[in-house]
């Protein structure tokens, strides 16, 4: 993208943690944001917080298992315009091993995870193939790299997650959007407990992830940083 400014960005999971760094990133550099999580508390402090800085946002309260509620992101959103940036970042996972797995917790792993970034992609694909410009950038994981143990259906929907980045840049790599996939090892997100075996200064820090973010959207326009693997540069265990 030659600029971001006036670009309309969806990020999912804008609420805390890498979302709301991406989500600040974006409307710093221009973006008009639209907010998208569960908690409708949280995105209204990052809605200020964009706002204070100048910048212009929508917050839209949604549970991305639930198709009515894609349905009602995706109806707000028509009137802000097409999407030219969309940020698949929400994630969900309970660790368990497979044989004490509950279903119930795998389904909604898969549809937060993989289901609901492949509808909001077909939903918002064609605008951008008719502008020939665009980006969808999904936030995976380490996990979806190497499985690991009682982390199956997690790991089972960010190695999922790779496959549809993958499969998506090839389909419309020749429209002129770009298709990635951040692949994360431990971030500081409230998401990780406190550990006293845990340095969290040497952890991956979001705005590292925003970062990222923003090197796939402002890259030229003759190559496309299709996956980028993000670790720490020290190991963060004591």
């Amino acid at each position: 993208m030659s600029t971001l400014e006036g670009k309309v960005a969806l990020v999912t999971g804008a609420g805390r943690g890498i979302g709301k760094a991406v989500a600040l990133s974006l409307a710093q550099s221009g973006c008009r944001a639209i907010l998208a999580a569960r908690s409708r508390d949280q995105l209204e402090e990052v809605h200020r917080e964009i706002r204070t800085r100048g910048g212009e946002a929508l917050v839209v309260a949604a549970d991305l298992t639930r198709d009515e509620d894609i349905q009602r992101l995706i109806d707000t959103v028509q009137p802000w315009g097409a999407v030219d940036i969309l940020i698949n970042n929400a994630g969900w996972g309970k660790r368990a091993p497979v044989v004490k797995g509950n279903i119930d917790d795998w389904d909604r792993t898969f549809r937060v995870n993989l289901r609901a970034p492949m509808i909001l992609a077909k939903q918002f694909l064609p605008d951008m193939i008719a502008k020939g410009d665009g980006a969808v950038i999904n936030i995976g994981s380490v996990s979806g790299k190497t499985g690991e143990a009682n982390g199956a259906a997690y790991a089972a929907s960010k190695f999922g997650l790779i496959g549809f980045t993958q499969s998506l840049y090839e389909e419309v790599r020749e429209h002129g959007i770009k298709v990635s996939v951040i692949l994360p090892g431990f971030v500081d997100t409230p998401l990780i407990p406190p550990n006293r075996q845990l340095d969290r200064s040497k952890m991956i820090q979001a705005d590292d992830i925003a970062q990222a973010v923003l090197y796939v959207l402002t890259s030229p326009a003759t190559c496309c940083p299709v996956e980028i693997t993000v670790r720490p540069q020290k190991t963060p265990y004591r």
